[in-house]
């Protein structure tokens, strides 16, 4: 289940029946384009380093901005990035 303070950021799915760790590229991907800090901090209690670089290295839904500024956070090298290619 989701926090409350996280549902806003999940307005287009079911809550009550949602699951992170089920979709574990969604939630990822929408705490790292709309999340705050406190978002953040969850989702890296929930996922491990490597499941979040790995979203930012091949989703192509997250803009170029965001993905510019988590290479930048997680040391990963722009040509890395799918959106900045």
């Amino acid at each position: 289940m989701l926090p409350q303070y996280l549902r806003s950021y999940f307005w287009d799915v079911d809550i009550s029946s949602f699951d992170p760790q089920a979709h574990p590229e969604y939630t990822i991907e929408r705490i790292l384009e709309l999340g705050d800090s406190n978002a953040v901090a969850w989702l890296e209690q929930q996922f491990s380093e490597e499941q979040i670089k790995q979203v930012i290295r091949t989703n192509n839904r997250l803009t170029p901005k965001s993905a510019n500024f988590w290479a930048l956070i997680y040391h990963i090298p722009p040509q890395d990035v799918i959106v900045l290619r």
